[in-house]
């Protein structure tokens, strides 16, 4: 009805490599063909907590033969795989994930501890057993809370042994994560985490409406979204495709200009114009000292602004370009 009203989505197809929906199954009731429905919106959907342990083997597996019929793929919650780590039956517990159609296995820390090294098995064990695992990095806890170099160090940690997008923790979407007690968003934080961790690479988890609205908001229809809401699916596709929700009415605008020296911003200017492009060529194009051109950089990192990648053509040389850029 009225498409050509609508923008188009990049990733209008699955299996989506951007803009992905995920959902939680608390096995709420939920009307089959209204699920059907809608399912070319979802991705994902992660059966809640330890709940599979608690249904029988035959329920929990035509549960997940509905959702594969609709091309959704399902994942276990961390705190089944947690127990099972803890308990050092992981890999048996990988064998009966397999066996009854779980498509992702989902890895936290919230509970345990894990070195590098047992993160590489971990990996080594899931494609032994041809699974796909998504790690969570954070803390339910608001008393436990990452600071940012953790969550930083953490993420960059997984992306070098996975490929999979990472998810971020919410929990409930209150007091925990990038979100404060009131449930806002502390620009601050995600500036700072996505100024060193590309947002593509990320699944941000948004329990609220007004979270999933800021975050489309901020980073476009491509935005990886989880802790959704089933109810909440068609709100956040209309969101993606331009439209506007009750909860994009509460949204605050947020000042996204670079705040600092003249040269702090002249700095951002070439960047916005000329990207990607290298240190050596801010200070060729500038004219400003080394020492300038580098404080400048890194406060634009602070502010969210840019991100510093490895260049393609030199892996010695860092490059810098918009955050948003990255999406492209």
């Amino acid at each position: 009805m009225l498409e050509a009203l609508s923008e188009d989505r990049i990733d209008h197809k699955k299996p989506r490599h951007d803009g992905m929906t995920y959902i939680i199954d608390k096995f709420q009731g939920f009307d089959k063909e209204n699920f059907e429905t809608i399912a070319d919106y979802i991705d994902i959907v992660k059966i809640y907590g330890a709940f599979p342990l608690l249904l029988k083997e035959d329920s929990l597996m035509k549960r997940i033969d509905f959702y594969h019929s609709s091309n959704v793929l399902v994942s276990t919650g961390s705190t089944l795989t947690e127990f099972a780590i803890r308990e050092k039956v992981f890999e048996k517990f990988l064998e009966s994930a397999k066996r009854i159609g779980f498509d992702l296995i989902e890895i936290s820390e919230n509970s345990i501890s894990l070195s590098l090294e047992e993160k590489k098995k971990i990996i080594k064990l899931l494609d032994l057993y041809d699974m796909r695992g998504q790690w969570k990095i954070g803390k339910k806890d608001p008393r436990r809370q990452l600071s940012v170099d953790e969550t930083v160090k953490k993420m960059n940690e997984i992306l070098q042994i996975s490929h999979e997008k990472i998810i971020l923790e919410a929990n409930l979407g209150y007091n925990v994560g990038i979100y404060d007690e009131k449930g806002d968003i502390k620009w601050n934080l995600l500036s700072a985490i996505t100024s060193k961790i590309s947002p593509n690479s990320i699944i941000f988890e948004a329990p609220l409406e007004i979270q999933q609205a800021v975050l489309v908001a901020e980073f476009g229809q491509r935005v990886n979204l989880g802790e959704i809401r089933l109810n909440n699916v068609l709100s956040v596709e209309s969101q993606r495709r331009g439209f506007l929700s009750k909860a994009s009415f509460s949204i605050t605008p947020v000042k996204k200009g670079p705040e600092g020296s003249p040269a702090t911003k002249f700095i951002h200017y070439i960047i916005r114009s000329k990207h990607p492009i290298d240190q050596s060529e801010l200070i060729y194009v500038t004219n400003l000292p080394r020492r300038t051109v580098q404080a400048s950089i890194e406060e634009l990192k602070e502010q969210g602004l840019i991100i510093e990648k490895n260049s393609l053509d030199d892996t010695r040389k860092k490059v810098y370009n918009l955050v948003k850029n990255e999406w492209i």
